[in-house]
């Protein structure tokens, strides 16, 4: 896929399993259950060990899965995930000059921002989404509303601190999609090996994306 396919995959999904874990054979576990759980765009932390392995590992073994990179904050970075297979780019904050590299190479990215100024300085760069985050902890999805109202235009995700019972109001909000972690990949499912509560974790999150949609749709 190009970055127009990939991005309105992103898009149509809803969801970004964000993986940030201790353990390169958990962060496997991790990615093989939320994709049974019917979700296909996985973010893979560069704070997991042997990260860009694991990105690499995942697009062989599961075709057709979107695969990107998270927490990537410099050019340097960048290009080692590219190098790996990564599909997408995120970060948890905004560098102009990992924007502009993606940009140049026709690569989904995906910059965090928080303020109003971040935001405009990074959607001059033409990403394809900007990261909210972490929205849970100023205002939520007031915050998402106040901005959709100020940028109608933004493509957001909306990350930090989106659970089950706040996933509906993100996305009746504004929010393009969420950025989910721990609510959706729980450390004890990861330890314990129970890929049976993270694919209901990913069924409940899905089923909240499109209630929201459906009645957004509705008017």
């Amino acid at each position: 896929m190009n970055r127009n396919q990939l991005s309105a995959r992103i898009e149509a999904v809803g969801i970004i399993a964000a993986i940030r874990v201790s353990r390169m054979d958990d962060a496997l576990f991790a990615a093989n259950a939320v994709i049974g759980g019917g979700i296909p765009v996985i973010e893979v932390a560069l704070t997991v060990p042997d990260a860009t392995k694991v990105i690499s590992q995942v697009l062989r073994d599961a075709p057709g899965v979107i695969v990107g990179a998270g927490s990537v904050s410099d050019v340097e970075a960048a290009r080692a995930c590219l190098d790996a297979g990564a599909q997408f780019l995120t970060s948890d904050g905004f560098d102009s000059d990992t924007v502009k590299f993606a940009v140049q190479h026709d690569v989904v990215v995906i910059p965090g921002a928080l303020t109003p100024t971040e935001i405009i300085s990074a959607w001059k760069l033409r990403p394809d989404f900007v990261k909210i985050v972490p929205c849970g902890l100023i205002g939520a999805d007031h915050y998402i509303r106040s901005l959709r109202a100020m940028f109608p235009e933004l493509r957001m995700i909306a990350a930090g601190s989106v659970n089950q019972q706040t996933a509906f109001d993100y996305i009746w909000a504004g929010a393009t999609a969420l950025g989910i972690g721990r609510e959706l990949l729980p450390r004890g499912a990861i330890r314990h090996r129970e890929p049976g509560q993270i694919a209901e974790l990913a069924g409940r999150f899905l089923k909240s994306v499109t209630k929201a949609r459906n009645q957004l749709a509705a008017g």
